[in-house]
């Protein structure tokens, strides 16, 4: 059974805030594991982004939390990205967003050319790392754009990607792009090692819910899943309290027997 981590996105304003105080909020309500953001920012020096993984990892060791993956962008010395993940104790860095790869954007996946090249330097970067770190990449709604052939800009990053490009599905997501989160985990078989899950009308900014109340069918999405090792819970935005959400969110998924609690 997968083991239960949280995206620290969800709470990144009170991250901003008090960083250790909502780091050991999230381990109160039970998390053991966390999924970080923003590290390999291309648009940050290299200085800046060590320093503030040595600051979230002694955050992180005195809450009692350790890492499940991070999400990243690609700097232009992908070996920089290894340094930051090994100082939190990160073995997967997903890229969250195209805009994260420098000379890309939103738009690449309506594009087939700018497809297969995002998936060209993915492959690469995976390929150059790949005796340290494991490259992914998550996903937002807009890869399933239809290209002129007929075929999704998701299908065919994917048909495309190199064996070492991971996947981090977010069902949330891939609901709100009209397609079948089961079908797409099927498609992607053993390159998924986690995906997000949460709920609400699966619709861009608006505010989501509890598992259960929303578009998300979270028990057909995972219904031959079991091999994923991490459901991550996130939420993007929402008009409730963020921490409580998470821990109705993450109760909710070990209690009907999706995810586990690390202990």
């Amino acid at each position: 059974m997968a083991l239960l981590s949280v995206q620290l996105y969800s709470v990144r304003e009170q991250l901003a805030t008090d960083r250790q105080a909502t780091l050991e909020r999230l381990a109160e309500i039970g998390f053991r594991y966390v999924e970080p953001f923003g590290l390999g920012s291309p648009d940050k020096p290299s200085a800046d982004r060590l320093a503030e993984a040595r600051a979230l990892r002694a955050g992180l060791d005195a809450a009692g939390l350790a890492v499940s993956a991070v999400h990243a962008g690609l700097p232009g010395d992908v070996a920089e990205l290894v340094e930051e993940c090994a100082i939190l104790g990160a073995d997967t860095a997903f890229v969250p967003h195209p805009r994260l790869v420098p000379g890309f954007g939103e738009e690449t996946f309506a594009d087939p050319a700018r497809v297969d090249a995002l998936a060209g330097v993915l492959t690469e970067a995976a390929e150059s790392v790949s005796a340290d770190l494991r490259l992914g990449y998550h996903n937002h709604w807009f890869e399933w754009a239809e290209l002129p052939d007929g075929t999704t800009g998701y299908d065919r990053f994917w048909s495309r990607a190199g064996d070492g490009v991971l996947a981090e599905l977010d069902v949330y997501w891939a609901v709100a792009a009209g397609a079948d989160p089961a079908s797409v985990l099927a498609s992607l078989g053993s390159r998924v090692v986690a995906v997000h899950l949460k709920d609400g009308p699966a619709l861009p900014g608006a505010p989501q819910t509890p598992i259960g109340t929303g578009a998300v069918d979270i028990a057909e999405a995972l219904r031959d899943a079991s091999g994923i090792r991490w459901h991550v819970a996130e939420i993007d935005s929402t008009e409730q309290d963020p921490f409580e959400l998470l821990a109705t969110n993450a109760n909710i998924l070990v209690n009907e027997g999706h995810s586990r609690w690390a202990r």
